[in-house]
């Protein structure tokens, strides 16, 4: 019978620990470096949507993978960056996919956060009046400040409904969507709008798509539009940079207190960018912080697709005179390019946030074979 509550321990004991030890997270400045052991039942991690992404890799060392994000470069590897507008702390994070033999996925997400830059208050005698008197009693009133959530993003792109990502490729031409969106918890009390959006063929060719809240070419990329302020969605066509398969998207989003105000382009549609004219005085009063984040998707041709190939390249072709037409000066990689001063770094407690089920889960069933081993 002991034989038997040994080896049933030793079977949740090994349910308990087969997800492996836990990630680390090393924060820096310059870049945010996360440690995976790839123990137990742990066959291989990845970015979230950059599984076969060469540049984006984790660095392998025996059974341990670290992935190093360049936080000055957030864009390349996909980390979001959040800026607090009225403090100028930053805070980065990006989910990280770890899967089993078995093809089970555990997600984690890593981030770190950045202080802005410190104001400093001197301190001076100012000489009182000769009359002046402190009162003997003072009235004071007690107040309470909350404090809401900082905001959590995703963008995913879609294509009949179901997400497509840098790991699954798309035709060119494929009618698609993309969707910005906030978290259930960020929801009620958050909403969104477009500054910029850039595609880039994560090199050097760039065109801009989203400027100053409007589609620059409407027919390759529609205008964001909105139901209720914590999701936007925009119609486009799957294209590709002759070089490469991939394609980046890079956004900077503004996002408001409760909801932000949409925009009237060019084409009379209302679309959720920052105004391109005037629409209301204080449009941009209730924004709280300002985030730039990346989505990819990979597009690739098929045998006997010439054709096709040859219209999206004239599409893009479409879009670069676009550009030149109106100038891009707004939307160029130098506008919205992070200027900021010398920074502090700040450590968090939790910088990993793991799937509470699980560990949970974990912790129950060490507890349930300490029970059967000493009973």
């Amino acid at each position: 019978m002991a034989a038997l509550k040994f080896l049933l321990c030793l079977c949740f004991v090994h349910a308990a620990f087969a997800k492996g030890s836990e990630p680390k997270v090393e924060c820096s400045p310059e870049v945010m470096k996360v440690t995976v052991p790839i123990d137990g039942d742990r066959k291989v991690t990845y970015l979230e949507q950059l599984k076969e992404y060469k540049p984006c890799l984790p660095e392998m060392d025996g059974n341990t993978a670290m992935f190093v994000l360049d936080l000055q470069d957030h864009h390349k590897c996909g980390v979001t960056r959040i800026l607090q507008t009225g403090t100028g702390n930053r805070s980065f994070y990006r989910n990280i996919v770890i899967e089993d033999a078995a093809g089970n996925i555990e997600m984690l997400t890593a981030r770190c956060s950045v202080a802005g830059k410190l104001r400093y208050i001197s301190k001076r005698d100012v000489p009182l009046q000769g009359d002046f008197h402190e009162p003997d009693v003072l009235n004071i009133t007690r107040y309470e400040e909350g404090k809401a959530p900082e905001p959590v993003l995703g963008a995913i792109v879609k294509q009949n409904g179901q997400q497509v990502s840098g790991e699954i490729s798309v035709k060119p031409g494929t009618p698609l969507t993309m969707e910005i969106f906030l978290n259930e918890k960020s929801a009620p009390i958050y909403g969104l709008l477009v500054n910029y959006m850039h595609v880039t063929d994560t090199g050097k060719q760039q065109e801009t798509i989203i400027l100053n809240g409007c589609a620059v070419d409407t027919y390759l990329f529609d205008n964001f539009v909105t139901s209720d302020g914590d999701t936007l969605t925009a119609k486009f066509k799957a294209f590709k940079f002759p070089d490469t398969s991939y394609v980046q998207f890079k956004g900077t989003v503004t996002v408001c207190l409760d909801k932000c105000q949409g925009v009237q382009c060019s084409n009379g549609q209302i679309a959720y960018g920052r105004k391109r004219r005037s629409i209301s005085s204080g449009n941009d009063a209730n924004k709280v912080y300002e985030v730039s984040l990346t989505t990819f998707i990979k597009v690739g041709y098929e045998e006997g697709e010439t054709a096709t190939a040859e219209d999206v390249l004239a599409l893009l072709k479409n879009l670069k005179v676009a550009n030149q037409r109106l100038g891009d000066m707004d939307g160029t990689p130098a506008t919205v390019a992070e200027h900021t001063a010398k920074n502090v770094l700040v450590y968090e407690k939790e910088t990993v946030v793991l799937n509470k089920a699980s560990t949970i889960t974990s912790s129950l069933i060490l507890f349930i074979s300490l029970l059967l081993l000493f009973k």
